[in-house]
């Protein structure tokens, strides 16, 4: 006989459920500032940067120097370990800095993905061991809420149901510890958008995987409440030869979403995907104006989409710090429209010359 022994105190349940609700209320979605050093340097190299510890600095402090235009377009702030402890120019902590404007910060607690044996070139991620103990330590640092990024592919053969089984088991088990410790797990399972899979496939792929890990969800007794989800929007594979329009985007997208995820759910809170900055945008916009119900807030989690041009602005000069400042703002305006279905831009909608994406990339 199946029997679930008290996991959460009503309590418990009621600051995650709460916590949840602040990161994604109605315009906010969240910055996902947590490259890792590996990343970084690729995304440093972009514009001529060297991967430093000063210069990582530097540039996520032209992130979380945003005016107070930004306190209404984000909830919550994704980090890197090493930024969860840095400072200003002017020595205040990063983590002061955000919570300050009322949002949320937020901590990467995997460790990135490593080979799973017996596959053909799939993933698992690590970083369950001492999880228990470094979200607690985070707690206290100021982080309410984590992410935990697993990746999959699709091709003739992949995903396997192994890698599918295991991914799901390893992001119920993450999302069971932080909610042990008070801390809102973001669940994030990639469909990588490497391949010529037509939107079809992704859909399809994309519903077995959203279906197992909230099977994997009931099983850890995860709360869901408690919970958002980050998953890849429905697009076809980068090097597939149909174009799709952003509406049969958004409707594949929100179809899938439908027949595999919990009404339950908080939020969902969509990746970027490597698409360029006005591809997510335009694609978020038209999920959030989809004609059927979603029971849940459809917003962003963005990295690249609400940085590139950032980043391309800032090239690690001290004098381009207030007009990449600038570009960051601007992104984060067009996102909160566009989760409200209110964006009106997409003139570059299709220009895959700014687009952010790398070939199987992990970070």
């Amino acid at each position: 006989m199946t029997h679930q022994s008290p996991t959460l105190s009503e309590a418990q349940k009621r600051e995650l459920h709460e916590t949840a609700l602040r990161i994604v209320s109605p315009g906010k979605g969240i910055l996902a500032a947590d490259e890792s050093v590996g990343s970084m340097a690729k995304r440093l190299a972009q514009v001529g940067v060297e991967n430093t510890e000063e210069n990582r600095r530097q540039y996520r402090q032209v992130l979380f120097s945003a005016d107070d235009r930004i306190n209404g377009c984000i909830g919550g702030v994704i980090v890197f370990h090493e930024t969860l402890y840095q400072h200003s120019d002017n020595s205040v902590p990063f983590v002061k800095m955000i919570r300050e404007r009322g949002i949320m910060v937020g901590i990467k607690v995997d460790k990135g993905v490593v080979p799973l044996a017996g596959t053909c070139g799939e993933t698992t991620t690590q970083g369950l061991d001492g999880l228990s103990e470094r979200c607690a330590q985070y707690k206290k640092d100021g982080a309410v809420f984590a992410k935990c990024r697993c990746v999959l592919k699709i091709s003739d053969a992949n995903p396997s149901q192994l890698a599918i089984a295991e991914n799901a088991n390893v992001l119920a088990r993450y999302s069971s510890i932080c909610q042990q410790n008070g801390i809102v797990p973001i669940i994030e399972p990639e469909i990588l958008p490497d391949g010529d899979h037509d939107l079809k496939r992704s859909q399809y792929i994309t519903e077995k995987v959203l279906a197992a890990v909230y099977k994997a969800m009931s099983d850890h007794h995860v709360y869901l409440e408690g919970t958002l989800l980050k998953p890849n929007m429905v697009t076809a594979g980068h090097s597939c030869s149909t174009k799709y329009s952003p509406e049969e985007v958004a409707m594949a997208t929100v179809t899938a979403l439908r027949r595999t995820v919990p009404p339950a759910v908080t939020g969902v809170a969509f990746l970027s995907g490597g698409q360029s900055e006005e591809e997510a945008s335009v694609h978020l916009n038209a999920i959030n104006n989809c004609p059927l119900a979603k029971p849940w807030i459809l917003t962003f989690s963005f990295g690249r989409a609400l940085q590139a041009s950032a980043l391309r602005a800032w090239r690690g000069h001290k004098e381009n710090e207030k007009a990449a400042t600038e570009q960051f703002i601007k992104r984060a305006e067009a996102n909160s429209l566009a989760c409200q279905g209110k964006y009106t831009g997409g003139d570059n909608y299709g220009e895959s010359g700014q687009r952010s994406y790398g070939s199987c990339h992990a970070y």
